[in-house]
């Protein structure tokens, strides 16, 4: 899955059925397959420059992953997070930062190692988890946080449509 972020979105592969959808890296509600409705994985890269507008406006709970590209524990947890984005589509956004270019993120969260993970839903903190973990420690962690969300429940109902390219 592509994370690149543009003006446009991020072309995405619905999971369900082989889609191409475009999902932007911001939206209202959450961004939906164009063939056959079902939530699509929504994962952003981001920059200190459109960071409120991608994570704190967010209407679902948002994984926010800090890392470094020259951090092995980073690339080694990168595919655990997007698998879980593909699993709780609809239910969180995972925006990926790189601490190296974002340094007021670092310091909002008072980041002092990574990878550093941080649940937010409407611009507070719900949970944080440093260095790496297994896929099944971090999913545990993650749903855990997203059932103690406020509106937990009707994140899946909104609908930000996603649409083919």
């Amino acid at each position: 899955m592509s994370t690149a972020t543009t003006e446009t979105g991020a072309p995405v592969v619905c999971p369900h059925c082989g889609t191409k959808n475009r999902v932007p890296p911001a939206a209202a509600g959450v961004p939906r397959c164009g063939k056959c409705g079902q939530p699509l994985p929504w994962v952003v890269d981001t920059s200190d420059a459109d960071f409120a507008a991608v994570v704190d406006a967010a209407s679902i709970p948002v994984l926010v992953d800090v890392w470094a590209p020259w951090c092995g524990p980073c690339r080694m947890v990168s595919p655990a997070l997007e698998q879980l984005a593909v699993e709780l589509a609809g239910k969180v956004k995972l925006v990926k930062v790189n601490a190296d270019e974002a340094p007021q993120v670092g310091r909002r969260f008072e980041i002092q190692a990574i990878p550093t993970l941080i649940i937010l839903h409407e611009g507070r903190v719900l949970g944080t988890q440093v260095g790496a973990a297994p896929t099944h420690v971090l999913r545990s962690w993650l749903t855990q946080h997203l059932r103690a969300s406020p509106g937990a429940d009707s994140a899946e109902t909104d609908g930000a449509p996603g649409g083919a390219p």
